[in-house]
């Protein structure tokens, strides 16, 4: 059962984080019904610690309260090396089977201790090229809003943190409490999606090809047409067998996929900043029917054309 929990601060720690963290088990619910926790906000030495935002906190307690928590959180801070110290309490809490959670970058305390090897795991999606390059073991998902791989649970950047812990007291205490004290944050209790649809992919029109560049500009520009392996081989004097590899050479993808991505890509720029209905979105971005589009969108980016709108959807 999770009764306590041990956030661990170090120096430029970041704010936003750390209070929602303070938010989900900080806050004494009990009147209200809903659990309470006991809640430590600790630093290596206890001593006051720098925030990123230019102002310190003082923990209530040094590390010695994270050995005996249930939950055992690392909130982001600017130090990629975290102290020795900080690394045996985490590499500790696993072993005794207590959650380990980190928020935003603060995997790669989690990296560092050795608990990222041959798990799923995530981070800010500006950071997961990142983590899976400095811990080529850790199984890096940069589309999900947070993941659990045995008792190692990993966040997205910011706000994930939220659905993160959400899910946490969903899975410890059930779904009722963790609906409850969504409401009392003003929160949904899950949010549809991962944090895919967050990550911003301009629509790309340079390879290094020169004999497939003009043929890339020409298919960003004409995406509501249909293209074939075979048409797209012809106009660049290739063998669609020769084009199709030297194609995925260039762009990391099949041509199909490659126009699938782009296609969603634009859909979203439509989505954002027009007021064109779902049916001629998915005319203009090439996928012919409203259903066509809704497929794609949803699988690659987890989320539906108009869910996507009502968040994204540029006002004025």
């Amino acid at each position: 059962m999770l009764r306590s929990v041990a956030v661990i601060a170090m120096p430029e720690v970041a704010v936003f984080e750390l209070g929602v963290l303070c938010e989900l088990f900080g806050y004494d619910r009990t009147a209200d019904g809903l659990p309470g926790y006991e809640f430590a906000v600790c630093s290596v030495d206890g001593r006051p610690v720098p925030t990123h935002a230019g102002f310190a906190i003082t923990p209530s307690h040094d590390l010695s309260a994270a050995e005996s928590a249930d939950l055992v959180v690392i909130v982001p801070n600017d130090i990629r090396q975290p102290p020795a110290q900080v690394l045996d309490v985490l590499r500790r809490a696993h072993a005794r089977g207590a959650w380990v959670m980190s928020v935003c970058t603060g995997a790669f305390a989690l990296g560092e201790a050795g608990l990222l090897d041959d798990r799923r795991c995530t981070t800010h999606w500006r950071h997961t090229d990142e983590l899976a390059r400095r811990y080529p073991n850790a199984k890096v998902d940069p589309g999900v809003l947070y993941v659990v791989d045995d008792n190692v649970v990993t966040s997205a950047g910011t706000a994930a943190a939220i659905d993160c812990g959400l899910h946490l007291i969903r899975e410890e205490q059930g779904s009722e409490v963790a609906a409850t004290l969504a409401r009392r944050m003003v929160v949904p209790p899950h949010r549809d999606g991962g944090q895919a649809q967050f990550i911003e992919t301009p629509i790309s029109s340079s390879v290094s090809c020169e004999t497939l560049q003009p043929l890339i500009n020409r298919l960003l520009g004409s995406l509501d047409r249909e293209h074939t392996v075979e048409s797209m081989a012809e106009a660049v004097h290739m063998a669609p067998r020769t084009f199709a590899r030297r194609f995925r050479a260039q762009t990391g993808a099949t041509p199909h996929d490659w126009l699938t991505g782009q296609r969603v890509l634009l859909a979203r720029r439509l989505l954002e900043e027009t007021d064109l209905g779902v049916d001629a979105i998915a005319s203009r971005a090439g996928f012919g029917s409203a259903q066509t589009l809704r497929h794609h969108f949803t699988q690659r980016l987890s989320t539906t054309p108009q869910a996507y709108r009502s968040t994204f959807k540029t006002k004025g």
